[in-house]
């Protein structure tokens, strides 16, 4: 498929939260942080995000009521994909992965999901929901809408999780394992997903769960920036302002917002 734009669209959804709600709060304040003049909207490619008008603001999504929350996800993105568009999903909690890339994938088609985050997200179901922030990949995996699903930053795996993880064979890279480099052969389109707690709590204190011993912001941005696939989604998530410290985790989250752009706009042809 031939992509013309990258489309930006906030997701205001934290109810499938576990321990705190939050992260509803963050699209905005993502967007006012970036332009709050503290930085230029250059990434590190040297791709002017501020001045490429291949880059859209698809707004706030907005549904009725809690049950049609997903259906209205997944129809958005599949009508983003459907126009041509690449989307870049600014949540909100992780739940919302999983009706993202079922509207993307209404075409089913090869895809390589890279999961950076503390947790698997992997749990059949949490607190009686199967819809949790800790059961999208579960239910990505379970669908089969992925072919293959990378985890890195992981360090929160229990024995369920591992049973998930080896029924699904998704390849997990736990921080306990970790050597300060890694190396993805990655061939076909990919989809990114960043969950802020993939970091170490030293570079992202705006989250819900605090994961000592993560990743570092310039550690994720090598992984990044080392890709040589067609990347045609992405998200970020779980950034919680109540508890951030001076916009830290927001600016991180700027950071991101910048680079993944990027990538997504790598081979977008102007129409």
């Amino acid at each position: 498929m031939t992509f013309q734009a990258v489309s930006v669209l906030g997701i205001p959804l934290d109810f499938n939260s576990s321990h705190l709600t939050g992260a509803a709060e963050a699209p905005p304040i993502i967007h006012k942080i970036l332009h709050n003049g503290s930085a230029n909207l250059s990434s590190e490619s040297g791709v002017d995000i501020g001045k490429d008008n291949r880059l859209t603001d698809a707004g706030m999504l907005t549904w009725p009521d809690q049950t049609s929350a997903f259906p209205c996800i997944q129809q958005r993105a599949a009508e983003v994909y459907s126009a041509g568009h690449k989307l870049l999903s600014i949540g909100g909690d992780h739940s919302i992965t999983y009706p993202l890339v079922k509207g993307l994938q209404e075409q089913r088609q090869p895809l390589t999901i890279l999961h950076f985050d503390a947790h698997p997200d992997l749990y059949d179901e949490l607190l009686g929901n199967r819809h949790s922030h800790a059961c999208p990949f579960a239910r990505i995996m379970e669908e089969q809408l992925a072919d293959r699903l990378i985890q890195v930053g992981i360090r929160t795996l229990n024995a369920h999780q591992r049973q998930q993880a080896e029924k699904f064979g998704v390849e997990v890279h736990e921080m306990r394992h970790w050597q300060g480099a890694l190396s993805l052969d990655i061939k076909g389109p990919v989809y990114i997903s960043i969950d802020l707690d993939a970091l170490d709590p030293a570079f992202a204190p705006g989250v819900s769960h605090h994961e000592p011993g993560g990743l570092t912001v310039r550690e994720v941005l090598t992984i990044l920036q080392q890709l040589d696939a067609p990347v045609i989604g992405a998200d970020i998530v779980e950034y919680n302002p109540s508890r951030d410290i001076n916009d830290m985790t927001a600016m991180v989250c700027a950071k991101l917002y910048k680079e993944l752009a990027a990538l997504l706009l790598k081979d977008c042809q102007q129409s």
